[in-house]
């Protein structure tokens, strides 16, 4: 048996996962400027590999760049915001209903895996956090089983996870963070079960009662 192919990880590859990580964890907060060359000494590149990893980060709607060697992080905007919600009310409770109904017991597997140490994120939460969260998500739009609804989905987090960030500026209290740690139960417990209905109901409360939504009030004032 032919032994499997690594994919090939190029330097523009290794930038696009720093930068991304380093908008994703807030430490190249919105609107700031990313100076390529700075950055790309930082990263032990050179500008052009960065140059392409930007490129990418910009069709993802992460940056800005401009006609010269600066880039910028993408200002958070309340309009993007109400789209991303917008979408993620129909598409999320769509993937847990399919989840329910398609799901392997490899899902389960995973769902459970996901689920184990699970927390509701706290105030400021570090990379891993934003990891673990999306890690169980995950788990349930690959249940699904539809390749196109996962892409969808997997494109939205990443825009999602900022302003998830930006809610957390206000601390939510305790009793907050103990209904989204119940909801995650109760969501995977559901499409375990094979209930679709069920599932999907949990889902848009959990959409209608997000971080994204607590975002797009503070935003819109």
């Amino acid at each position: 048996m032919a032994e499997p192919v690594t994919p090939l990880v190029t330097k523009s590859d290794v930038a696009y996962d720093k930068v991304r990580e380093k908008i994703l964890s807030g430490e190249f907060p919105p609107g700031s400027v990313i100076n390529q060359a700075t950055l790309a000494r930082s990263i032990g590149i050179s500008t052009t590999p960065l140059r392409e990893a930007l490129r990418r980060l910009k069709a993802e709607g992460l940056v800005e760049l401009g006609a010269h060697r600066d880039a910028k992080v993408t200002e958070l905007r309340a309009e993007e915001n109400r789209d991303l919600l917008e979408m993620r009310r129909s598409l999320d409770p769509l993937a847990a209903s399919l989840a329910a109904q398609r799901r392997t017991g490899e899902d389960i597997a995973e769902i459970r895996a996901s689920l184990e140490g699970l927390r509701a994120m706290p105030e400021n939460p570090d990379y891993e956090h934003l990891l673990h969260h999306r890690r169980y998500h995950r788990a349930i739009y690959r249940a699904s089983h539809n390749d196109l609804l996962v892409e969808a989905l997997d494109g939205l987090w990443d825009k999602a996870d900022r302003y998830r960030r930006f809610a957390l500026e206000v601390d939510r209290g305790p009793e907050a963070r103990a209904k989204k740690d119940e909801e995650h139960r109760m969501l995977a417990e559901a499409i375990i079960a094979g209930d679709s209905d069920g599932a999907a109901a949990v889902m848009t409360e959990h959409i209608d009662t997000s971080l994204a939504t607590q975002a797009t009030r503070r935003l819109s004032r």
